[in-house]
């Protein structure tokens, strides 16, 4: 007897196809394209010039799945695609399509094609997605076909530019190559700072036992803190310093105080804080990095694996959007579990601020509210679901509400304040469980006079602006315009990988290399790797994704001004040399040449300056401040293949310990 002929679903994650295969049961024949079957080729531009005609290949690599969808597409009663509800997906179920109807014949004809989208893995989403099955949105398409042929011809580019004047084998990408260009520059304007030491002066009170701190803010009601202002590459870096740059000077000032602190005025604020809208994919990234010191990617990775659960909404957003039904799980769950008084009064909604926000995605939030923890799972997914859990549901939550007291004080000719705060309900805080404690000055009353027991200095220093972290430079891109929410992990994971840039205690350094190639990309191509011009590309995508603009007259107009950079920059640029790091020592094969430290495929090494007269090589160790906790030599640093630092030994290959984390 003839099987039956089911429905055929395609996904692009094995893991997404076996959650959605457990709702559908029989009638459905779920399979997986394991991410794009069909692309450009890696080994050629592939592209025409004049009318941007692309030409695609098939990964050989997928032969064995594209032989299965087409199998299974020849018996299938109807095909329904349904990748991820992105550009990037919109792109996978167009090539998906293109492939099924050139390999069987008559498809076009016999059988119904659909697009089918969902932003949750869950029974009811995905059946209410199955009655509103669509044509693939070609405007998404495009734009994902803008990006790509964009970033191939900017790659395909500069890259063979980068080989003659830089260093061969480099490569150079349209947005990883502004992102290099943002941490290069953070580091001249940190080398540029320079520093100034500055002291505060601060008084110890006391009333009925309780002791407590003043700071001396206003001498002849002038403020002694100033802030001062740095113009920045891309922004503007603000920090704060005193009219005491001289310890004699508030010293001096400190003799001449009075024993007695007079209360002039008592000022007491009720303040409302309110609960931050749910994640979106650069602020969970920020959030990620901040709480947990995860890189974009490794959030990204889990995050994916918790959304095919079906734990979790898409996790590629720039909304902060949530759906009718969420709103009404989310203030039901609290009025139940915490009270009444803990929901806000009114629906509590966001406005995004992202350019080009899509309003029908919705922010990263659980599926199932009365799920509050993942079980069954690794450490990980928990602490990631638990974050977006708490960010989700306390958005419909009562704000906190503070007591804040402000107390000043006056000795001689200058006013000192006092601060304090006390938590009178913690409203969404009960939800996210941030810890809040209060600071409670005693009672007192304008015109009352109190004794200081003690005054002291305190010492400190203007800082530079920090080096980027992931979490700083994924917001500055975002303000920046520059990316989208799929593009931030990618972004940097690729300039690390490149040895462009280094992770150094959780922020980012450039390298010898890296600020190199920025110097010869930003001499010769400062148009191309500008901010207002990444961001404006950007914007151009965004028109495209909405059918307002055609991708390939944007890609016609971009080749017009780019081609002529590339003839210059190849025609009179002149060579860029990377500076290399000496040790210190001599080579003990040549006895002539220094030890340098140089880059290569797996990270830094060590060789003679008279490569390639001399080919001496030993492994680059740096010293990493502590002893190996198995045999007591030295503790040193070394990188995975893929960039990640871990922690070993020294005397390795005879000792083998190592570890992640610093012992």
């Amino acid at each position: 007897m003839k099987d039956k002929m089911k429905k055929l679903l395609i996904v692009e994650s094995p893991t997404k196809a076996r959650t959605i295969g457990k709702y559908l049961g029989g009638d459905y024949k779920v399979l997986a394209t394991v991410g794009h079957i069909r692309d450009l080729p890696s080994n050629k531009m592939a592209i025409d010039f004049k009318n941007f005609e692309v030409e695609y290949v098939i990964d050989i690599k997928k032969k064995n799945v594209v032989d299965e969808l087409v199998k299974e597409a020849k018996s299938a009663k109807q095909i329904l695609l349904a990748s991820d509800p992105d550009r990037e997906g919109e792109a996978i179920s167009w090539h998906v399509k293109w492939i099924l109807e050139s390999k069987v014949k008559g498809l076009i004809d016999k059988k119904n094609i659909t697009r089918v989208t969902f932003h949750e893995i869950t029974k009811e989403a995905i059946e209410e997605a199955l009655k509103q099955s669509r044509d693939i949105d070609m405007a998404l398409v495009n734009a994902q076909q803008g990006r790509r042929v964009l970033d191939r011809v900017v790659g395909y580019s500069l890259s063979p530019i980068l080989w003659k004047k830089v260093r061969r084998g480099l490569s150079a990408g349209r947005v990883q190559s502004v992102a290099v260009r943002l941490i290069c520059e953070r580091e001249k304007e940190i080398l540029a700072f320079l520093k100034e030491k500055y002291f505060s002066v601060y008084s110890e009170l006391k009333k009925d036992g309780k002791k407590f701190k003043a700071e001396l803010i206003k001498i002849d009601d002038k403020n002694i803190y100033k802030t001062e202002k740095i113009k920045l590459f891309d922004g503007e870096y603000s920090f704060t310093t005193s009219i005491f740059k001289d310890k004699n000077d508030a010293e001096s000032y400190i003799n001449q105080m009075e024993k007695e602190f007079l209360i002039t005025k008592i000022i007491e604020k009720e303040l409302h804080r309110l609960p931050l809208p749910a994640f979106t994919t650069s602020k969970l990234q920020q959030a990620a990095s901040r709480k947990m010191g995860w890189s974009g990617k490794q959030t990204m990775s889990i995050a994916q694996k918790l959304y095919e659960k079906g734990l979790i909404t898409y996790h590629r957003t720039d909304s902060v959007y949530l759906s009718e039904k969420s709103i009404a799980d989310f203030r039901k769950y609290i009025g139940e579990k915490f009270g009444q008084n803990y929901v806000v009064e009114k629906v509590r909604f966001y406005k995004n601020t992202a350019k080009n926000a899509q309003e029908a995605h919705e922010a990263i939030r659980p599926t199932n509210v009365s799920k509050n923890f993942v079980d069954e799972s690794d450490l990980r997914e928990s602490k990631l679901y638990e974050m977006i859990w708490k960010r989700a549901v306390a958005t419909q939550a009562a704000s906190a509400i503070m007591k804040n007291t402000t107390i000043l004080f006056a000795n001689r000719n200058g006013t000192f304040e006092s601060k304090g705060v006390r938590m009178l309900f913690d409203g969404f805080l009960k939800i996210t469980g941030d810890k809040h404690e209060d600071q409670v000055l005693p009672e007192l009353k304008e015109n009352e006079k109190i004794d200081g027991k003690k005054n002291w200095l305190l010492e400190s220093e203007t800082n530079p602006m920090p080096r980027y972290s992931d979490a700083s430079l994924v917001s500055s891109l975002e303000k920046q315009g520059i990316g989208r929410p799929s593009t931030y992990a990618p972004i940097i994971s690729t300039i690390l990988l490149r040895q462009y840039i280094d992770r150094e205690e959780g922020r980012f350094k450039p390298t010898v290399l890296g600020q190199a190639t920025n110097e010869f990309l930003v001499k010769n191509f400062a148009n191309v790797l500008s901010l207002p011009f990444t961001a404006e590309m950007e914007e151009d995508l965004d028109k495209v994704s909405l059918g307002k603009t055609d991708w390939k007259e944007m890609m016609k107009e971009f080749w017009k001004k780019f081609e002529k950079e590339l003839k210059l920059a190849e025609g009179n640029s002149e060579r860029v040399k990377v500076e290399v790091e000496r040790t210190g020592e001599k080579c003990p094969e040549c006895k002539e040449g220094d030890l340098v430290v140089r880059l290569g495929k797996f990270g830094k090494f060590i060789s003679c300056s008279r490569f390639p007269d001399c080919k001496y090589t030993k492994q680059f160790q740096e010293a990493a401040g502590f002893n190996c906790p198995e045999c007591g030599a030295e503790g040193v640093v070394r990188k995975t293949k893929t960039g990640r630092k871990f922690f070993g030994c020294s005397k390795y290959p005879i000792c083998k310990w190592a570890g992640w984390k610093k012992p």
